[in-house]
Parts: structure tokens; sequence; C-alpha cells
């Protein structure tokens, strides 16, 4: 599996019926102006602390988005080290999901 997804990859698996575990790691002001349907919130920050919270998740697919995909890499590393084995960082961030898949998702 590939560490990243793009969003139009992801798009026709949820359409597919196949809905991957999304977890957001942006922060919570963030997370209100747009996300994806179904996500966990976990700012990055907290994301050591809080993992216990979605430690379930280990072997399922985890997508992990952020804005633009940089503090989505970052969080992946970190599930890493803790165990997790089927994370893939959303290309591009919702940013790149509002321009590719729904453009009438909010921009910031």
């Amino acid at each position: 599996m590939s560490i990243q997804i793009s969003p139009r990859d992801l798009a026709s698996k949820i359409r597919d019926g196949e809905v991957p575990r999304l977890l957001d790691v942006r922060e919570i002001e963030e997370h209100h102006f747009v996300s994806l349907p179904n996500s966990t919130l976990i700012p990055l920050g907290e994301l050591s602390s809080r993992v216990d919270e979605i430690e379930k998740w280990k072997d399922e697919v985890v997508v992990v988005y952020c804005h633009h995909g940089i503090r989505s890499l970052n969080a992946i590393a970190q599930l890493r080290q803790c165990g997790f084995t089927n994370l893939q960082n959303l290309a591009g961030g919702i940013d790149r999901w509002s321009i590719d898949v729904d453009p009438s998702s909010p921009r910031y």
C-alpha cells in the first residue's frame, strides 16, 4: 500500500463502500470550518497523549489528513512508532480534496 492516497482515489473508495478510518490532525477551528464526513479529530499536538483513543484502529486502514498534507505525514510517523500498520496520507490534504473532489467545500 502506498503511503499517499489521492483525494480522487479516496473518494472512489468511499463511493465503493471501502470507507477507511479518517483521522484529521488539524486544529479544532480548522475541523469545524471544513472536514471529511465521519472523520475523527485529534490535533497533531495532542496525538501522542491521545493515541489510546484510536488504539483499536492499529490494523485497519487509516487515512490521515490535514490542510496540505504535511502535518499528516508527521502524524503517520508518530503512529507507526505506536504500531499502526496501514496508514495513508491524503495527498494535498483537505485543500486538494476541495479542489479535486468537492468544490463546495470551503477553502482557507
